[in-house]
């Protein structure tokens, strides 16, 4: 799930940036900032802006008491993945700042010129996408799961203990096939015309049909998205790895309107759709 809060201890870039350290990244890249082009991250700890250079760079800011190589590393990792339609990093430069109890990180990349189609990463309409950009999202998607790495994307226990608070421990959750994925597939990380997969700090192994899973479940408040969703990625969805992949959807939407007390568009149909999984897995 997407969130709108920053992590615990975390400032939110939305707010503001200091200056000092926009001039640090100026200064270390050798370019200038695009202001007035800045784009944020939903959880308030990213942030990134066109270049002078042509390029774009993404800022991103942790505290010191809640570091993650995982995501830290995660652009970097992702520079030796061959077929994937993505940014490609071409220089970074990261530093502690001890004032602020922080961490920053600043990734100069080559410039995606199609936009995000839902910031937010859910959608209310069809966007409308033409056959040559499904195809695309399947090439780069086949060809990012055939890579070997030993980054974790999610792990078994993960899905186990979110279906089971959710669905209840009668639920076989044992997922049989595991593949690499993006592991935050959703339309605020997909770009349009041209495809586009961006923001790689989560990517590594997960259950086999993941990303389709998850692009499906973010697309269930516009029924024929989802129903093209499943169509174009049947065999992964159609797998027992993609159905719980698709309850695993199912149970962290519902989670997150029960704790949050708000529902998004996709809250109900998932609700919906979580009685059918189920009952797929039982057979």
């Amino acid at each position: 799930m997407t969130s709108a809060s920053p992590q615990s201890g975390e400032a939110d870039m939305r707010t503001q940036i200091p200056e000092d350290v926009l001039d640090l990244v100026q200064r270390w890249l050798g370019l200038r900032l695009e202001r007035d082009t800045a784009a944020y991250g939903n959880t308030g700890t990213t942030a990134g802006f066109r270049s002078d250079a042509g390029t774009w760079v993404r800022l991103q800011r942790r505290s010191v008491f809640s570091m993650n190589g995982q995501s830290w590393t995660g652009a970097e990792c992702a520079s030796v993945l061959q077929g994937v339609a993505k940014p490609e990093l071409l220089r970074s430069v990261r530093w502690r700042d001890d004032d602020r109890e922080a961490v920053w990180r600043a990734d100069e990349m080559t410039l995606v010129d199609s936009a995000v189609i839902s910031p937010n990463g859910s959608v209310t309409a069809d966007p409308q996408l033409p056959d040559a950009w499904w195809s695309g999202l399947a090439t780069s998607l086949a060809a990012l799961s055939r890579h070997e790495t030993e980054r974790v994307g999610m792990r078994q226990e993960h899905v186990t203990r979110r279906i089971r608070e959710v669905f209840g421990d009668g639920i076989e959750t044992t997922i049989d096939e595991w593949r690499t994925a993006h592991a935050d597939l959703h339309w605020g990380n997909l770009t349009a015309p041209t495809c586009h997969l961006l923001d790689w700090e989560d990517w590594g192994s997960g259950p086999r049909g993941l990303d389709a899973a998850t692009l499906w479940g973010f697309s269930l408040g516009v029924p024929s998205l989802a129903d093209r969703i499943q169509h174009e990625f049947s065999d992964e969805l159609q797998s027992r790895s993609g159905t719980i992949a698709m309850l695993l959807f199912c149970a962290n939407a519902l989670r997150a309107a029960t704790r949050t007390g708000r529902s998004m568009p996709f809250t109900e149909p998932a609700r919906t759709a979580a009685s059918g999984l189920m009952t797929q897995l039982d057979q």
